[in-house]
């Protein structure tokens, strides 16, 4: 504007025809850059196609087809596997006289018989292969003391105080655009900032933990579970996983379900009064395991779920001081002599939530896709029953909601649509199911529906429309959606699923229309 208009004089002091040739170079200069960046667009398509455009779409964030280092900044850590830490978040340097924590590490190795593909010799499955996992049966470190300040980390943001209200400690820096990190690494990034008390924790199990998982999301994230005068009780949750080989083997990952727990603090971070991390053992996997058949990218990569008993860390106690003064103001070494004894107050804490809470905001954090209710399978159709409504149900390999996961794109993509919350959130009762659990389920209701799923399951991942009564009306395979999905609608012979011709999503819009089916198909079900 200021090329256009003289410098200087604004409105008032012009008359209405200079005014008017003004308003007239405006809207041609306008019409001309339009014009320009339709002809970059034109160019864009015919060099990228659609695919490599709409990558470097979500790239450019400021749209102006022009990738900026700070853009590309997400390709840049993917290629390379490390993210750069800003300063600000450097480790502090404990006071070597302040309080110190012991932690225990318990571990009970994984079960190998509850790998569902990987038994020696099946499928080309060596010894050798699983050589890092069958030697890895105790904890790295049984015993370590760390600086209670050293769990600074844990404390909430200074604009960030509400009970309840989750934050990152570790912010996930992957997304369906920018993909995953490479498989073909054995040596974690050194951890900088807050990853630096995660790292040192994960270590007492193992030598080699990532902080920052191949796969979304990635992170820590936390909330405050109740509120004292001078303490917090915080709730968190981590995602990591671990490098079981080092060279000459292949890569194997080693990828626990989650990391969750709780810590208790004060405010000023001086004192933790307790502290527990644990992997959750309730279900019946709760492990994911890739590994490679040669040291690059490219190379053959297998899969298995298994089932880890145990791995947890808890302090022995409180933290206590170093260093304490007696009544005559002389100097007592605690970690010398006899042992003191230390009184510590009760906490009385005025507001708070309970852990079902705690863990639900967490996880929703985590996963948007979890603003939808799933219910356990057994629940989800009395609950349907008593509603008259339609079962969501999805029946699956590995979980949905960690990672040990077989629905990781699903969740990423589709289940976390606005438009397929709301119509799930509306129409259906939401469940989804471990292939291995409907299997074991004995008595004989519950079995009745567990065996009409898994009379239409296939492998990995079914999505399947029911009736109260576990019938199922409509069904796909998640391979056969993310398949069709992602063809372009010429190429589509079938006309079970079609494709909107508005710029909605491909993936959201099938969806949509997946359920929108399952409703028209329940309807002479229903009725009668």
């Amino acid at each position: 504007l200021a090329s256009i208009s003289p410098k200087g004089l604004g409105p008032a002091h012009m008359g209405t025809a200079q005014q008017h040739k003004i308003k007239t170079q405006i809207s041609a200069h306008f019409l001309s850059l339009d014009n320009c960046i339709l002809k970059n667009m034109e160019t864009a398509l015919k060099s990228l196609g659609n695919e490599g455009l709409f990558l470097f779409s979500s790239l450019d964030t400021n749209n102006d087809l022009y990738i900026s280092p700070e853009e590309f900044k997400p390709i840049a850590e993917k290629l390379t596997g490390i993210a750069p830490v800003s300063g600000t978040d450097e480790e502090e340097v404990p006071d070597p006289n302040g309080e110190t924590l012991s932690i225990l590490a318990k571990f009970q190795p994984l079960l190998m018989e509850t790998m569902t593909k990987s038994k020696d010799g099946f499928l080309g499955v060596s010894h050798l292969s699983l050589s890092g996992l069958r030697n890895w049966t105790a904890p790295a470190s049984p015993v370590s003391v760390m600086f209670a300040q050293q769990f600074k980390a844990f404390l909430p943001p200074k604009h960030k105080v509400e009970l309840a209200d989750p934050w990152w400690i570790i912010p996930s820096e992957l997304n369906i655009f920018t993909g995953y990190l490479p498989n073909n690494r054995f040596y974690p990034p050194a951890p900088r900032g807050k990853e630096v008390i995660i790292h040192k924790l994960l270590s007492m199990f193992h030598p080699r933990p990532f902080v920052k998982t191949r796969f979304a999301p990635q992170g820590a994230v936390a909330c405050i579970q109740a509120v004292a005068d001078f303490y917090y009780r915080i709730a968190f949750r981590i995602h990591a996983e671990f490098q079981l080989n080092e060279p000459p083997d292949f890569p194997f990952w080693f990828s626990p379900a989650q990391f969750t727990g709780y810590i208790v603090l004060s405010k000023d971070s001086s004192h933790v009064r307790e502290f527990k991390l644990f992997v959750p053992n309730n279900r019946s996997l709760n492990v994911d395991m890739e590994w490679l058949y040669g040291a690059l990218e490219s190379s053959n990569m297998e899969v298995d779920i298994g089932y880890l008993p145990q791995m947890e860390l808890e302090s022995l106690g409180p933290s206590v001081p170093s260093i304490i003064h007696d009544e005559n103001g002389n100097v007592i070494d605690s970690r010398e002599g006899d042992p003191i004894q230390f009184v510590f107050e009760e906490i009385a804490w005025q507001r708070e939530i309970n852990w079902e809470e705690a863990v639900r905001k967490l996880e929703i954090a985590m996963y948007p896709f979890k603003k939808v209710s799933y219910l356990p399978f057994t629940r989800a159709f009395e609950r349907a029953k008593s509603e008259s409504k339609l079962v969501h149900s999805i029946l699956l390999w590995g979980a949905l909601d960690d990672q040990s996961c077989s629905g990781r794109t699903l969740r990423e993509t589709v289940l976390e649509s606005s438009p397929i919350l709301a119509f799930l959130n509306e129409s259906f009762i939401s469940t989804w199911s471990l292939v291995k659990e409907l299997e074991d389920l004995q008595d004989e209701f519950n079995s009745r529906l567990a065996d009409l799923h898994l009379e239409k399951y296939n492998f990995p991942v079914e999505i399947m429309i029911c009736l109260p009564n576990g019938t199922v009306v409509h069904h796909i395979n998640a391979n056969y959606f993310l398949d069709i999905t992602s063809m372009k609608p010429e190429e589509v012979e079938s006309s079970i699923f079609s494709f909107s011709t508005s710029f909605e999503d491909p993936s959201t819009a099938t969806y949509l229309q997946f359920l929108k089916e399952g409703l028209q198909k329940a309807k002479p079900f229903l009725q009668t």
